[in-house]
Parts: C-alpha cells; sequence; structure tokens
C-alpha cells in the first residue's frame, strides 16, 4: 500500500510542476520562439520561390537565344547565308545589281536664308517677328 501510495504522490507532484505558472511561461516562450523561426522559415521559402521562378525565366531566355545562335551559325556555314550576312551589314550588291537609295527630301536651307535676310522688306520682317 505504501508503494501504491508513493506513486500516487509522485504522479500528483509531476502533475503540479505540469500546472505551475513558471512552467507555462516557459512553455510560452519556447512556443513563441518557435513560432517566431517557422515564419522567418517561411519568408525564406517565398524568396526562395521568387528567385527560381527569375532563373527559370532567364535560363528559357537563354535557351531561345541559344537556339536562335545556332539558326545563325547554321545559316552561316552555308554560302547563300554568308552572302546575306554580308549584303545586311555592309550594303554590297553583285556584279550588274543595281542599288536604290530612298532619301528624304529636305526642302535646302539656303532658299530660306537667303529670302529672310535679304533687303529693306527682310529687315522689316525680322523686326516683327
Amino acid at each position: 500500500m505504501y508503494h501504491i501510495m508513493r506513486n500516487f504522490q509522485e504522479k500528483r507532484t509531476f502533475k503540479h510542476i505540469l500546472q505551475s505558472k513558471l512552467f507555462l511561461v516557459l512553455l510560452s516562450v519556447i512556443l513563441l520562439i518557435f513560432a517566431w523561426k517557422v515564419f522567418g522559415f517561411w519568408g525564406k521559402m517565398q524568396e526562395t520561390a521568387q528567385n527560381r521562378k527569375l532563373l527559370e525565366d532567364k535560363i528559357t531566355a537563354l535557351e531561345q537565344q541559344k537556339e536562335k545562335l545556332s539558326l545563325d551559325i547554321n545559316t552561316l556555314k552555308t554560302d547563300k547565308g554568308v552572302e546575306e550576312n554580308i549584303r545586311d551589314k555592309f550594303g554590297l550588291v553583285k556584279e550588274g545589281e543595281g542599288m536604290i537609295v530612298i532619301v528624304d527630301e529636305k526642302p535646302p536651307l539656303e532658299a530660306n536664308v537667303s529670302d529672310e535676310s535679304g533687303g529693306f522688306w527682310g529687315f522689316w520682317k525680322k523686326l516683327f517677328r
């Protein structure tokens, strides 16, 4: 009987410790620290997800650029591709071909200047502008 009573008292002491204010405060502090760490970890996870998205977009752009460059290289391996490249970069034509150059027509500056600056009436026009 003594053994049973002692076991009961030990359980009661353990229950008393678990329900004490000091233990509850300690448990609350531990819980707050844990929650703080979880929120910090969650923020880092979001930042990592954003960085991953940026890197995936960059990889996609680089793969597209690689495909374009591979196509350009394959084009330059042919005589026709080399010829087109030289024509585009240097504006060259084959012998016997003609080249048309389109120039925007602008009014000559000298005609306007001579009308305004010359003579008696030109002086009065400038004066009243």
